[in-house]
């Protein structure tokens, strides 16, 4: 159900999920929602769901070229007393899609403050050596140099990469030795992969509002 053809409680509801998703990121280039149920059903507190295109999102300084998103059943109040807040969302609510990040982007994270500590604990559980100096993504395989004093010249090593026990499992092509990426308790990953220079993942999360 498209918001705007929809009437002015769903309209509503759609700019206020929009205020209410741009506050959680630390920017959205594009943002586009389609709302699934009535406005009677809203006027119950309830929604059948949400679903999500964003592109050139960052959240917690995690750059994403594209994410698309599916919510399940949404508990919504609505404030129209409150243009800052026009709804509440009061009970955590589940989600699941796709999220697509370039190789560029991802290290250009890692050279960051939030992330550098994830960049160098790669490095350090899969080639023996920190700090990481540069990550990259070649076709379907990804790339870690690591820094070496003693020389000009960077380790290289090539790593393979897929979802395993609700996170992301990275492979050593040459050793087999394998590192779980650590991941918050709420997310679940169900399929990661490496393609054209990017990394895509497909899973499923529980939101607290």
């Amino acid at each position: 159900m498209n918001a705007t053809s929809s009437g002015p409680l769903l309209q509503l509801l759609s700019n206020g999920l929009q205020l209410w998703i741009r506050s959680q990121c630390d920017d959205v280039g594009e943002l586009k929602l389609t709302l699934q149920g009535s406005a009677l059903q809203l006027l119950r507190g309830k929604l059948d769901g949400v679903s999500l295109t964003a592109r050139k999102v960052s959240f917690q300084k995690l750059p994403l070229l594209r994410a698309e998103l599916k919510t399940g059943a949404l508990r919504a109040h609505i404030n129209p007393s409150h243009p800052g807040q026009p709804i509440q969302l009061s009970h955590p609510f589940n989600i699941d899609g796709e999220v697509v990040l370039s190789g560029t982007d991802l290290n250009r994270a890692f050279a960051s403050d939030r992330w550098r500590w994830l960049g160098d604990l790669l490095s350090e559980q899969l080639i023996g050596l920190t700090p990481l100096r540069a990550l990259s993504i070649d076709d379907d395989l990804l790339e870690l140099q690591a820094a070496v004093i003693a020389t000009q010249d960077p380790v290289r090593a090539r790593f393979g990469l897929q979802a395993s026990e609700g996170t992301i499992e990275i492979t050593h092509l040459e050793t087999g030795k394998s590192f779980l990426l650590p991941m918050d308790p709420g997310i679940h990953i169900q399929h990661a992969h490496l393609k054209a220079g990017q990394l895509i993942l497909q899973g499923k999360a529980i939101v607290s509002p």
